[in-house]
């Protein structure tokens, strides 16, 4: 199913309902796509695992099979570029799962309709009830209804970082054994 936070515009939903299929074939989820204006337009994907992450030669392989089904399917009619690309540190958040998943950390989230005088809120997550995505304000703790959502993304933080850094260690993806040893003004060497 697209939302609004994972598809806004109508070509971006239609976009979406090309694409997901050869996304989710390939063991991927679909986390954004907007066809965005300027010289030449772009075509923006941003995909993941079900589990989080993806690498380089993942976001190739996307885009070969996504090039070749627009190709069949042609619905931009002028000349574009296609990007495929993770969702990044300070991701969107477009699924109720991203928001239990980052529990705990900075996010930035907008609404549709004001909800207590307000449409902005930014604070640290705390989960998801039923339906409802969590936020912890300067007021305390307030439930969003999901579809009430028109963006929302974390906010780079240090400790965000720190925590990205960790999974990928942990996953195996970063081996500093291969980095360059750092040579410091003294003469000696750090790792």
């Amino acid at each position: 199913m697209t939302n609004d936070l994972i598809a806004k515009a109508a070509i971006d939903r239609r976009m979406a309902e090309i694409i997901t299929p050869v996304i989710e074939d390939m063991g991927f989820d679909l986390v954004r796509v907007r066809l965005m204006g300027g010289n030449t337009a772009t075509l923006q994907i941003m995909a993941e695992r079900p589990e989080g992450g993806i690498e380089v030669d993942d976001c190739a392989r996307i885009s070969t099979a996504v090039s070749a089904t627009l190709d069949v399917e042609d619905p931009i009619v002028e000349a574009y570029s296609l990007e495929v690309s993770s969702p990044g540190i300070d991701r969107p958040l477009t699924m109720l799962k991203h928001f239990e998943a980052f529990e705990g950390y900075e996010a930035k989230i907008e609404t549709n309709e004001l909800i207590d005088g307000r449409k902005r809120f930014k604070g640290v997550l705390a989960g998801v009830e039923g339906t409802e995505v969590l936020i912890n304000v300067e007021e305390g703790t307030i439930g969003l209804e999901f579809d009430w959502l028109v963006d929302a993304k974390l906010v780079l933080t240090d400790d965000l970082i720190k925590e990205m850094l960790r999974q990928r260690k942990a996953a195996g993806i970063i081996d500093e054994d291969v980095f360059d040893t750092i040579e410091t003004d003294d003469g000696s060497e750090e790792d």
